[in-house]
């Protein structure tokens, strides 16, 4: 396939992304899936996927993340940009992004909605020392089996709420939501209360969100 962009800038991409990511976390303490999803509205996620040189290797990390916050104006103390990253799971999950996103071209927006970036830290552990293209599959191959919508997901979308919507009128956290969604958790084995305080937003049985 045709890349956004040439590979020379591949390992700059990968890395600018990756200490972005490290350091929206690790030094401004920020909810990792609250800050990407600030970098996907803010318009630099497409100039990135795009292949803007400016975005791509012309700002590091830190520097991206000085802009994204700035961009949807929220001002912070920012602490001093580290010198050294270690490769901690969040930093491999900015890095590795970078590269799925480069090679197979879906944008990140939709990468986003199968895979939070939550759950790629979480497989850090298990395949951050895999071959890359070992990583491309896993990734793809949960996109492919999770792009058959459960039934909460639906069933939500059908009521018109947004996750966040849903997780405020029914007391369920938005990231359970998440989770019941992308089939993490088994949504048929939730407590009863769970599955009611759904089903009465929703206006279904409960019955219709677990079979």
């Amino acid at each position: 396939m045709t890349h956004a962009y040439s590979e020379h800038y591949l390992d700059d991409a990968r890395e600018n992304l990756g200490e972005m990511v490290d350091y929206a976390v690790n030094a401004c303490h920020l909810d990792i899936d609250e800050f990407w999803e600030m970098f996907l509205v803010s318009g630099y996620a497409h100039s990135f996927e795009v292949g803007n040189p400016k975005i791509i290797c012309g700002h590091s990390g830190t520097e991206l993340v000085y802009e994204v916050l700035r961009k949807i104006g929220i001002e912070m103390e920012f602490p001093k940009p580290q010198v050294e990253y270690d490769y901690s799971p969040e930093y491999w999950s900015g890095w590795i992004l970078a590269y799925y996103q480069w090679n197979i071209g879906m944008p990140f927006q939709e990468i986003y909605k199968y895979m939070k970036m939550y759950e790629l830290a979480n497989l850090y552990h298990p395949l951050h020392e895999a071959p890359e293209q070992k990583v491309i599959g896993a990734i793809s191959e949960r996109i492919r089996l999770l792009s058959y919508a459960t039934k909460l997901q639906q069933l939500r979308k059908a009521s018109g709420y947004s996750q966040r919507e849903l997780a405020e009128k029914s007391g369920v956290s938005i990231r359970m939501i998440q989770q019941y969604e992308t089939q993490t958790k088994d949504i048929s084995k939730a407590a009863g209360g769970t599955i009611r305080a759904l089903a009465n937003v929703l206006g279904c049985r409960m019955e219709d969100l677990v079979c």
